[in-house]
């Protein structure tokens, strides 16, 4: 399983690689507009209206669903036929991303206990696949494979548990007849399944339906895009099979328009001395402990545990040394800790201050977790 890749693992690896320098730029930009002159105006932007909801909300709820179906899509690929097909090394990045999920949220909760703001211990339980990815793809042909599989599916699986915890943790109260009408469609698109209609527009039509009736229900609008992926028909050695034609179709626009736009939208905050002051305050400190502290030991640990029980196996060519610095890449939070904050709290303020302890965690991560693996995957001298 080590030795070989599929084709669109190497798609996806390679698209992520651009797309994290792209993510970067976007935020840099963001950044720089709104500490500038026309910071009120970019600000002011992402709240213009369209068809009665802001530019913000068809992005964060629109164009982020995208995303989450691109994410579903992979999350099935890998269990029936990718690099989490086989159960017992499986198991590994299961360990260890349920230790990056776990750890975290236990410190950010040690900080907020008890507090308005014990709400976003989800932030700091997300890893970003295109940063953490881009990172590592910049140590080039040095890194062995075993590496990007792990850390590819520790995120994956990560992502899935953030998935889970949106849709838990930060739906509003349900209004069921809308919950009914989403379930009605369900069927119907598993008829179709059953029936083996393959054509795209069959599902994805219906999905925009599907989107709109989970909205209404309460539950967070892009949980719909991961339904919807495990939907569209999946069939194994079929490269053509709809799924899979699927996931080829989004990677780029994905990693090239929908994850930059997000970054342009929600990055852009007015920086001051007194938001580098209020760091040292439970909510931002315990995001930075968790994602700085909370991933790598709750990463390592798990991984340990579940080696040590004889329940999951380390891969061929990875050692406990990469594990940690792993762990330390996968502390870079960045686009789904974000999205999380913007669910978690309301206040303008609090998720300001949240976005900054993020930057600033999973800046010191991605040096930190790159100086780590580039000396220990540093050419032996003559």
């Amino acid at each position: 399983m080590i030795d070989k890749m599929t084709r669109l693992f190497q798609e996806f690896f390679l698209s992520e690689k651009a797309g994290g320098l792209l993510l970067l730029f976007a935020t840099i930009i963001s950044l720089t507009l709104a500490n500038s002159g026309f910071g009120e105006g970019y600000l002011a932007f992402w709240n213009h209206k369209f068809l009665g909801y802001s530019l913000l909300f068809w992005i964060n709820d629109g164009l982020m669903a995208v995303f989450f179906l691109l994410v579903g899509l992979e999350i099935e690929r890998e269990i029936f036929v990718g690099e989490l097909s086989d159960l017992r090394n499986s198991m590994l990045p299961v360990f260890a991303a349920l230790g990056g999920m776990v750890v975290p949220a236990g410190i950010y909760l040690g900080f907020n206990l008890g507090t308005p703001d014990a709400g976003g211990f989800g932030i700091p339980m997300a890893t970003d696949i295109a940063f953490s990815l881009g990172i590592l793809a910049l140590l080039g042909s040095r890194v062995p494979l075993s590496l990007k599989v792990f850390l590819t599916a520790l995120a994956i699986i990560d992502d899935l548990g953030a998935i889970l915890v949106i849709a838990f943790a930060y739906s509003k109260g349900l209004q069921f007849q809308y919950v009914l009408m989403a379930g009605g469609l369900i069927g119907g698109m598993l008829i179709m399944r059953r029936l083996g209609w393959n054509h795209l527009a069959l599902y994805l039509i219906p999905g925009l339906g599907l989107w709109h009736f989970i909205h209404e229900a309460g539950i967070h609008s892009t949980i719909a895009g991961v339904i919807l992926a495990f939907l569209v028909p999946f069939r194994k050695n079929d490269e053509n099979c709809p799924s899979l034609r699927l996931q080829h179709y989004l990677h780029k626009p994905v990693a090239f328009f929908v994850i930059p736009l997000f970054a342009l939208a929600n990055t852009g905050i007015s920086l001051s001395g007194e938001m580098f002051g209020a760091l040292r305050e439970p909510m931002a400190a315990g995001i930075m402990a968790g994602l700085l502290i909370g991933k790598p030991v709750g990463i390592f640990l798990f991984s340990y545990i579940g080696v040590k029980l004889g329940l999951a196996r380390l891969f061929p060519k990875l050692t406990w040394a990469n594990v940690l610095a792993l762990g330390l890449l996968a502390g870079i939070g960045f686009t789904m800790s974000i999205f999380i904050t913007t669910l978690a709290f309301s206040s303008e303020e609090k998720i300001n201050l949240a976005k900054l302890a993020i930057f600033m965690a999973s800046a010191v991560a991605a040096i930190l977790g790159f100086s780590m693996l580039r000396f220990q995957l540093r050419e032996p001298k003559n």
